[in-house]
C-alpha cells in the first residue's frame, strides 16, 4: 500500500511510503516500513520475562535494537535506540505490565535518508500489531534545511549530506505534539519552528496511512 502526497504551504514532497505487518511468525508483532528507498523490518517481544538487574517494580522495560545493514552496531545505532525508545516508552502503557520487558528489533535493509524516522514508523507499526495498549500512536518526519535555507521532508541520503541540518520528530497522534526530536547541524529558531509545524502537517498523512493500513488488513479478515 503506497501513496504520495505533497504538504500544503510547502514545497516540500513526502517519498512514496508502504507497510505491511505480520511477517514474521516468531515476535509477537512485526512490520516493515519503506520510505523511498529506505526499509526497515521491525519485531516486538513481550510483555515478557525480564532479567532481574533491568527489573522495574511498577512498570515493564522497554529495549531498542538497531541492527545495521553491515556491520556491528556503532555510536550512531545507540544514538537512534535511544530516540526509539524514549518515544515507545512515552507511548505504550508501560504500568499495566510491572516487572515485564518490551523489546523492539530494528533491522535495516537499506538505507537511503531519513533512517531514524523510518526505525519510528517501523515501530509504531510493530507496537501496533503486537496488540500493545498505548495512550496514542505516533510517526516520525524528518526535515533536512538546505544552504539556501530550504526545508526538504523526509530527504534523501544525498539531501541529508547536503544540508546544513537534520532535524526528526516524533509526534502523537491525539494532539499532535511532539514526542521526541533528535537533531544535528546550524538552525535559527524560526527555522525549528517551521520544521515542527510541516512535520505535524505530515504526519496527518501518516496516521491516515495508518489507519487505512489496519482497515484494510481487518477486512480482509472479515
Amino acid at each position: 500500500m503506497r501513496t504520495m502526497m505533497e504538504l500544503d504551504q510547502s514545497c516540500s514532497v513526502l517519498r512514496e511510503y508502504g507497510s505491511e505487518q505480520s511477517l514474521i511468525s516468531k515476535p509477537d508483532g512485526s512490520s516493515t516500513f519503506v520510505q523511498g528507498d529506505t526499509s526497515i523490518l521491525a519485531g516486538v517481544y513481550g510483555p515478557a520475562e525480564v532479567k532481574v538487574s533491568k527489573e522495574i517494580y511498577d512498570r515493564a522495560t522497554v529495549e531498542v535494537l538497531i541492527q545495521p545493514k553491515m556491520g556491528l552496531p556503532g555510536v550512531r545505532e545507540r544514538a537512534r535506540e535511544q530516540c526509539v525508545r524514549e518515544t515507545c516508552e512515552a507511548a505504550l502503557l508501560l504500568t499495566l505490565h510491572p516487572r515485564s520487558s518490551v523489546t523492539v528489533i530494528l533491522q535495516v535493509i537499506h538505507d537511503d535518508g531519513s533512517l531514524l524516522s523510518c526505525c519510528l514508523n517501523a515501530a509504531c507499526m510493530a507496537l501496533m500489531d503486537a496488540g500493545l495498549p498505548m495512550n496514542h500512536l505516533f510517526c516520525s518526519v524528518t526535515c533536512a534545511i538546505s544552504k539556501e535555507g530550504q526545508i526538504i521532508t523526509d530527504p534523501t541520503a544525498r539531501q541529508e549530506k547536503e544540508s546544513r541540518a537534520l532535524l526528526t520528530f516524533a509526534i502523537d497522534s491525539v494532539e499532535r505534539n511532539v514526542l521526541m526530536s533528535s537533531t544535528t547541524g546550524s538552525f535559527s529558531v524560526q527555522e525549528l519552528q517551521q520544521c515542527i509545524a510541516i512535520s505535524q502537517k505530515a504526519s496527518e498523512q501518516i496516521f491516515q496511512f495508518y489507519r487505512d493500513s489496519v482497515k484494510r488488513r481487518y477486512s480482509k479478515i472479515k
